[in-house]
């Protein structure tokens, strides 16, 4: 393996476990706020290392031609869907933007974090849900397909725990 394949592997990893120990640390230690920050540090790694991923993976393997980051797009999603279409990578880039606008809005203040709006909240859950369900079950096989679906459900299960104890603690009902 080379070094660029292995930089570029590695940072992937670390986005998604980052992101799934964030998820998962911010059920565990919803009671704590001071331990929050665990959670807040772990999602802040996954999406700083999401944007190394890129970057590794525009230097090693696209010479920083944004021309053949959309034709390897379009060949793989022609491969999966027979569309050859290459416009998912802007889609990728949203999803960046959306990750660290969200890490940014979280280092401003836990009670800042916790009042996002509900509309908010829960279309940024699905739209993470979406791509990473996306790039890891949809586009992936074997082990890495059954990895990514494990993590979706987990993550879509926690963020639903959390939902309902928050609903309970903000109005003292189960809603």
């Amino acid at each position: 393996m080379s070094r660029g394949e292995f930089l570029t592997r590695v940072t992937i990893w670390l986005a998604l476990g980052g992101a799934a120990l964030g998820v998962f640390a911010q059920l565990a230690f919803r009671t704590h706020p001071k331990q929050q920050a665990f959670a807040r540090w772990a999602w802040t790694v996954g999406g700083v290392s999401l944007l190394a991923h890129i970057v590794c993976a525009y230097h090693f393997y696209h010479a920083w031609s944004q021309t053949s980051v959309y034709q390897e797009t379009a060949r793989q999603t022609a491969e999966v869907f027979n569309l050859n279409w290459g416009g998912g990578v802007y889609v990728n880039y949203a999803f960046i933007v959306a990750w660290l606008a969200d890490v940014l809005w979280w280092w401003r203040g836990f009670e800042a974090y916790n009042r996002r709006p509900r509309y908010w909240v829960w279309g940024w859950r699905g739209f993470f849900l979406f791509i990473v369900f996306n790039a890891t079950v949809v586009f992936k096989t074997g082990a890495l397909r059954w990895i990514g679906l494990a993590m979706c459900i987990g993550m879509a299960i926690v963020w639903w725990i959390v939902h309902k104890s928050s609903m309970t603690d903000s109005k003292g009902i189960n809603a």
